[in-house]
């Protein structure tokens, strides 16, 4: 009996250790799934972030061409775009015979030497790249083209209302929209100072609008409040209510219902 009862230890102790195992293996378990799932690496092309066939690639802002929300923290920076009148080289490593510069016409179109019409309009350098290499296939065996932007239009914002010098400005650096009214000449002495109107497109068929009171920014010492121009913003500042029935009121009038600090 003495074996028996030494097998019978032995089997005992055998499935305690297994119900050790599978309670340690069930709290390894919990706490990955509560961490999370350990993202894995994925390899990146130069002109973005590429994922394979398993793993998370988390996202990155400030990336080119990210699509980050900036309300979440996330920034966008896009590519640069080819619009109308710019002007692209193209040199070609193999057949410098082909090499050309070009100018965006009206419709958006180039004229490739002995290719034709390529639309290149709204496209980044590296798809009006590919875009060339495409139309060259049947004249060159393997087409390898670079492409440089030599000429293209300075971003801009455009000032109008009531300010010294209403026009079009080019857009240097980070501006705010107080920053513009004083670059476009300040305000005019008919100004409406609490209502500064900033309209920016969306696309072609949407047109944001946003009303600053720049008195207030300026009374509370606040200008980090100011919003930030984009290229193609149009900062208008509107005339105040009194300039315009001013000149049906003669000036002594006028002083007697106006305040300077209403504005």
């Amino acid at each position: 009996m003495k074996p028996f009862v030494g097998w019978t230890k032995v089997a005992v102790m055998g499935v305690l250790s297994l119900q050790v195992c599978v309670a340690a293996f069930a709290q390894e378990e919990k706490r990955e799934q509560d961490l999370g799932a350990r993202p894995q690496s994925s390899r990146t092309g130069q002109t973005g972030a590429g994922t394979g066939s398993t793993g998370i690639a988390a996202a990155k802002p400030g990336q080119a061409d990210g699509t980050g929300n900036p309300r979440l923290g996330g920034e966008r920076r896009p590519l640069y775009r080819l619009n109308r009148s710019d002007v692209v080289a193209l040199s070609f490593t193999l057949s410098p015979e082909f090499d050309q510069t070009l100018t965006i016409q009206p419709d958006g179109y180039v004229a490739l030497k002995d290719a034709g019409l390529v639309f290149a309009q709204g496209l980044t350098l590296e798809e009006f790249r590919l875009a060339v290499g495409r139309a060259y296939t049947g004249y060159l065996h393997d087409p390898q083209v670079a492409v440089v932007l030599k000429e293209f239009e300075h971003p801009y914002f455009v000032a109008g209302g009531e300010v010294g010098k209403p026009g079009k400005y080019e857009l240097r650096a980070d501006t705010t929209i107080m920053e513009a009214v004083e670059i476009a000449g300040g305000f005019t002495h008919e100004a409406k100072h609490s209502q500064v109107l900033l309209f920016r497109r969306v696309n072609d068929d949407l047109v944001e609008a946003r009303v600053f009171n720049l008195k207030k920014m300026l009374q509370e010492r606040s200008l980090g409040e100011a919003s930030q121009l984009r290229p193609g913003d149009l900062v208008f500042v509107p005339q105040n209510s009194i300039s315009k029935i001013e000149r049906f009121l003669s000036k002594p009038a006028l002083s007697m219902y106006v305040s300077s600090t209403q504005f």
